[in-house]
């Protein structure tokens, strides 16, 4: 639930809580999805890791009135295929391959989303609630509960403005493990995994500030600047960070032309990293990206990972959006 969505905003960095507008506002901040007019359908897909593992995301939103919107989306992270080769040695020693098996380690985020306007003018607000399912082939599996809020504010003179609080009651996951399958873990290296894993696990709530805005030079050429601060309730190793909060700015950059030709850029994830020799040296997460819309359909792409600017290898982002308004 933390890697983003969407390749026109992973190309900013993730620079989006103010100022995102369509049918992906339901995962960066669902006040967002007041700007939608009419039913928007995405679709996005993306590997990881040199391919070992898949990030497929889903997501449909529609106006109920005037004044609100719902949405509904679903998210895919996994490993699949994985060998199983506890059985793979026999309690005599023998070596079968036809006891391998396969398995999956997949985690599932579906999010119902529901925003609506607010007396104030240029003010909404929007509220997720998620459901979490995680799935360790037959060994273990586990269900969370989760609640987000965020808010949008928009000037006269294109400025915006957005938070959004993740996990706002500290989303909470209870996990079932399967002893049986778990005790051929335990017998496959005598000595090793013993002992039961934990049963439950915490996401502590986060925050995302963000700012942005539109700068048209003409009536073909514009530019949108969008700065973030991600706030985290911990220390660690973010370019800000203390005993109690840690905090992650992230900037993003998007050039149009007549608003079907788009170039983005920005630069996130910055980390103080402790080096061999203990200095510690600044490094981060550079993107980069280009989409094209036309008659409401748009397709985006974005080039980017999940870690810095380092030799990882990064990963290619293509999504979908389409507008209902299409066939009126």
């Amino acid at each position: 639930m933390n890697i983003g969505v969407d390749a026109a905003a992973l190309g900013m960095s993730s620079a989006v809580t103010s100022h995102t507008a369509d049918v992906n506002a339901g995962y960066w901040n669902p006040a967002g999805l007041l700007k939608i007019e009419d039913n928007q359908l995405a679709l996005m897909h993306s590997s990881y890791f040199a391919n070992i593992a898949n990030y497929d995301y889903a997501a449909f939103a529609m106006p109920i009135d005037k004044q609100s919107v719902i949405g509904i989306s679903l998210i895919r992270f996994a490993v699949d295929d994985i060998l199983n080769t506890t059985q793979l040695i026999d309690e005599q020693g023998n070596i079968n391959y036809d006891r391998i098996s396969l398995f999956s380690a997949a985690d599932y985020g579906l999010t119902f989303s529901y925003a609506r306007h607010l007396p104030v003018q240029g003010l909404q607000y929007g509220v997720n609630a998620k459901v979490i399912r995680r799935v360790i082939g037959d060994f273990a599996s586990s269900w969370g509960f989760g609640l987000d809020f965020g808010m949008q504010f928009e000037t006269n003179n294109n400025w915006k403005f957005g938070f959004m609080a993740r996990d706002i009651t500290t989303t909470f996951n209870a996990w079932a493990i399967d002893k049986d399958e778990f005790a051929k873990i335990q017998n496959a290296v005598a000595g090793q995994n013993q002992e039961l894993p934990e049963t439950s696990e915490i996401t502590i709530p986060k925050l995302q500030i963000g700012v942005s805005k539109l700068i048209d030079f003409n009536v073909d050429y514009s530019l949108l600047t969008a700065l973030n601060l991600n706030v985290r309730f911990e220390e660690n190793n973010d370019i800000i960070s203390s005993s109690f909060a840690s905090v992650n700015p992230a900037l993003g950059f998007e050039f149009s032309y007549i608003d079907m030709v788009f170039l983005r850029t920005g630069m996130g994830n910055f980390q103080n990293e402790l080096q061999i020799d203990n200095s510690e040296q600044l490094s981060f997460q550079p993107s980069f990206g280009v989409g094209f819309k036309y008659n409401g359909v748009q397709i985006d792409y974005a080039f980017t990972d999940i870690g810095d600017q380092s030799v990882a290898l990064y990963s290619n982002v293509f999504s979908l959006k389409l507008d209902f308004s299409i066939f009126r």
